[in-house]
């Protein structure tokens, strides 16, 4: 069975909810649910109710951009996964560089929110990623595998399968640079043969692994063309309506 190929759009921390409301409106215009191609739309807290209202009956996907692992407790500032649940999110984005940098998570940390995920019924988009040196240094697949082997530790075959991997090489993420498809896919295969040694090949062939990194409606075909890249997390790219119909469109195409 293919994989169906799988765009989701991270707003971070841009869009009121008028402005959210805006672009659900001008997105649905362009959005065909016909299976060829899987969306999300992932925006900030304040807006999550807002989407969801929007997108009720589309079949594209709520996302948060972060959740804490526990249920309910003395962490301002937080939210839990029931209450993103009962606000309509199906997804989560874990293990963002940005939430590792500047946030400071760790990869515990990390383990504890995608097993959170699982058990609570949210597909976790678990974000892996090398920095510039790292990559220079000749060390992309040792740090992938770390976070690869901590993030998913304890984690089942059957739970792994639910998971999304979204290779985002920190180098990549908002700097307009973008690994060629040729990089892309190499670090994609490493990815899958690792999922394959740690769950199984029939689990690692069902997964979804994306790539994020200025990733734009020019160079999505190209990049989803790697026979191991499955889908896009999209930040800048994915704030206009039409450039995330656009991404989503050369996605499909690029699986057809």
């Amino acid at each position: 069975m293919a994989r169906i190929p799988f765009v989701a759009a991270n707003w971070k921390m841009f869009k009121t909810r008028a402005e959210a409301r805006a672009f659900t409106d001008a997105f649905k215009k362009s959005w065909t649910n016909d299976g060829r191609v899987k969306a999300a739309i992932c925006p900030s807290y304040t807006a999550i109710a807002t989407v969801a209202e929007e997108i009720k009956g589309t079949g594209i996907h709520l996302g948060a951009q972060n959740i804490h692992w526990e249920a309910q407790g003395a962490f301002t500032g937080e939210c839990s996964i029931g209450q993103l649940k009962e606000a309509g999110c199906d997804h989560a984005i874990v293990g963002h560089s940005e939430r590792r940098k500047i946030f400071k998570e760790t990869d515990a940390d990390i383990n504890k929110k995608v097993k959170a995920c699982l058990k609570e019924g949210i597909v976790p988009i678990f974000c892996v990623g090398e920095t510039l040196e790292e990559r220079e240094g000749g060390k992309t697949q040792s740090v992938i595998m770390g976070q690869l082997a901590a993030g998913l530790a304890d984690v089942s075959s059957s739970d792994a399968v639910k998971v999304v991997v979204a290779y985002e090489p920190v180098w990549a993420i908002g700097t307009g640079k973008t690994a060629s498809p040729e990089q892309a896919q190499e670090v994609h295969a490493f990815i899958r043969a690792w999922l394959a040694e740690a769950f199984g090949t029939e689990v690692s062939e069902k997964m979804i692994i994306q790539y994020g990194g200025s990733v734009k409606p020019d160079n999505t075909e190209a990049i989803m063309k790697g026979k191991d890249v499955d889908g896009a997390l999209i930040g800048g790219a994915a704030l206009d309506p039409a450039g995330f119909a656009a991404i989503a469109a050369a996605a499909a195409k690029a699986k057809s």
